[in-house]
């Protein structure tokens, strides 16, 4: 029987790069505003959305975890500076929304995460933690995963350990029976050492981590590397 008994995986820039993902997403969506909400538009793509941001972020700081609920917000803010009535506003955001959402969700995988994801999940239940909202379904993922959490879900952000708290009380396994993988020294690897769980960092850009309380159990600089790596900690365990 596996010593090792679960895998929580980070999703943005673990599994592809979610910076260049948003662009094109925000793209779709700016030229969907140009021909259907003409004066949204005009106002998205203008400075005053620094100040509607940062109204909305006040109005719904219950949101500031739960980033899909927090962009329709934005953009009925938008709708409504743009003096679109209250229920077309609503209805509008939601459609720009989903223009949105449909391209953040449409991800270029970096090398190697599907087969990585296919090899660990035939050995190993697989729990998605995240901070953002992709949608495990549209990118693709889902077959391999047996949960998905987000913050928005748990009303926390990793590296808050409630996080991955949420995945081990799902799973039934205790924290030193988990490995962690993921990008960010502070939300993943530091929220995983935190709790107890092995720790893996992504660390695609070799970039360098100055301070020794984030020293993840394991460091990785490529996806084809994290199989025989899982391997190597459930080796301790034995």
């Amino acid at each position: 029987m596996n010593s090792l008994k679960l895998v929580t995986l980070d999703l943005d820039n673990t599994l592809w790069d979610v910076e260049k993902t948003i662009r094109a997403a925000e793209q779709e969506l700016v030229q969907w505003l140009a021909q259907h909400a003409g004066a949204a538009h005009k106002i998205y793509s203008s400075s005053d959305m620094v100040e509607l941001r940062n109204q909305t972020l006040q109005q719904h700081a219950n949101l500031r975890h739960d980033l899909s609920r927090l962009r329709i917000e934005v953009l009925f803010n938008v709708m409504r500076a743009a003096q679109y009535p209250e229920d077309e506003a609503r209805k509008l955001a939601e459609a720009a929304f989903e223009v949105f959402f449909a391209g953040r969700n449409r991800v270029v995988f970096f090398p190697h995460a599907l087969e990585m994801l296919q090899t660990l999940s035939a050995r190993y239940p697989i729990y998605a933690l995240t901070n953002g909202n992709a949608d495990t379904t549209r990118t693709g993922i889902s077959q391999y995963l047996r949960g998905a959490i987000s913050s928005a879900q748990v009303g926390a952000s990793k590296p808050d350990p409630r996080m991955f708290q949420a995945a081990l009380d799902q799973a039934g396994v205790q924290a030193h029976q988990c490995v962690h993988i993921g990008d960010h020294l502070d939300d993943d690897i530091k929220g995983a050492n935190a709790v107890g769980m092995h720790s893996i960092w992504v660390n695609l850009h070799k970039t360098q981590s100055v301070d020794k309380a984030l020293q993840p159990s394991f460091e990785v600089t490529h996806l084809s590397e994290i199989v025989s790596t899982v391997a190597s900690i459930e080796a301790t365990l034995i």
